[in-house]
């Protein structure tokens, strides 16, 4: 424990076992109580294990504040993030870890890496085929006598394209938390808003490498995703890759408002006008793929690159910071929760490095100038060794509207 935690514990102690004096009146107290989790930070590095303070406040109604402590001995890991308020009261960090393209085998390092460096979100999805391994990284951090309790560390995941019939959703979030490990989940997500056929293949195929489609409407899908809400197993419900229209469908029926909208989100596609749709009717956004996801397999050689654009990193020259941290401080700065993914441990670090400067007002204003309606993340199949749009002839397909 640090000195100056000892010396502050000694001089409370000293403040709260002070004896009244002999001219103080008798009088009856009534307390209101309320606890604090009081973080000690430290100007070195300190031997483990370190030191949890639980600050525990009494206000009198008469009289001065009583002030009582207890600690307890753990691994402190200290939060480095600012939250987005969610329609349902709760808190959500602006910068979490994502998940995609995570490679099992190093996806649980880098989860651990994340916990440690900060990071109090993780994004996490069933398609992803990583949530297994994630699971284990969570056992290993999470528990009462652990580094983290579960309320500390927020956590999503999302329902598949082939499990949208309303029979299909409670099992696959029932698989989503046996693989993370967890009783219930922070949110949970509507990947797409269509639906691939039902069965056991998550991309079913025609002979030709066309998708086989459901034509379940996506608000019997919510539905179902409000009932889990009521049995405790998730906290908060949203969507993801859904356009103004369809967010607009769901809430005309909805019985339970969704919170988050995720979709892909960088300066070259920076959503203005879903964003102040997502605002007029109190959703936050989720920004995927914040980098331009420059590790994509169908990456094309000549598209843009957002990491690379004078702009960016003029800035980061500025700043003292990578491009990559100038793109999420835009995006933390606007309000955009921020979803960055990484499996190396000094990126994870950097990533999370963005809470510590302020961009200008005219600066922000350029970074979002910049926006071409650019998207780099579109699937696609090979059909008739051709690649096309993977989805684009489905009538719930959500980018053939503006926005």
């Amino acid at each position: 424990m640090s000195c100056h935690l000892k010396r502050l514990i000694r001089l409370i102690t000293i403040w709260q076992c002070a004896p009244e004096t002999k001219e103080s009146p008798p009088r009856k107290r009534k307390y209101q109580r309320k606890e604090v989790v009081f973080l000690n930070t430290f100007a070195k590095k300190t031997p483990e294990p370190r030191t949890l303070v639980l600050l525990r406040r009494t206000t009198r109604t008469e009289g001065g504040p009583c002030l009582h402590f207890e600690t307890r001995q753990t691994v402190l890991l200290r939060s480095m993030n600012d939250f987005a308020v969610l329609n349902t009261g709760r808190k959500m960090p602006l910068l979490g870890l994502g998940t995609w393209k995570s490679e099992p085998g190093k996806v649980k390092q880098a989860v651990v890496w994340a916990l440690e460096a900060g990071y109090r979100h993780i994004d996490c999805a069933a398609i992803y085929g990583n949530e297994a391994e994630i699971g284990e990284a969570l056992q290993e951090i999470l528990g009462p006598s652990k580094s983290l309790r579960r309320e500390d560390v927020f956590i999503t995941s999302k329902l598949w394209n082939s499990r949208h019939h309303p029979e299909d959703v409670e099992p696959a979030l029932l698989k989503t938390l046996k693989d993370l490990k967890l009783e219930y989940l922070d949110l949970y997500l509507i990947h797409w808003p269509y639906a691939f056929q039902r069965g056991e293949s998550p991309f079913p195929r025609q002979e030709d490498g066309t998708m086989l489609y459901d034509d379940i409407d996506y608000k019997l899908t919510w539905a179902a995703m409000e009932k889990l809400v009521g049995k405790g197993l998730v906290r908060s419900i949203g969507m993801s890759n859904f356009n103004s229209r369809q967010i607009d469908d769901v809430l005309s029926v909805a019985s339970i408002k969704p919170t988050v909208l995720q979709v892909e989100g960088h300066p070259y596609l920076a959503q203005i006008e879903l964003l102040a749709h997502c605002r007029d009717r109190g959703l936050v956004m989720t920004a995927y793929s914040p980098l331009g996801s420059p590790d994509r397999a169908w990456k094309h050689p000549d598209e843009p690159v957002v990491l690379q654009e004078p702009l960016i990193t003029s800035l980061a020259e500025k700043y003292k910071k990578s491009p990559a941290q100038i793109i999420l401080r835009w995006q933390i700065q606007r309000g955009v929760v921020t979803i960055p993914k990484s499996v190396t441990e000094s990126r994870i670090k950097e990533n999370i490095q963005v809470f510590d400067f302020t961009l200008e007002a005219e600066e922000m204003n350029s970074i979002t100038a910049l926006n071409k309606g650019w998207r780099y993340i579109v699937p696609v199949i090979e059909v008739e060794g051709k690649r096309v749009p993977r989805d684009a002839g489905h009538p719930h397909y959500p980018f053939n509207d503006p926005y």
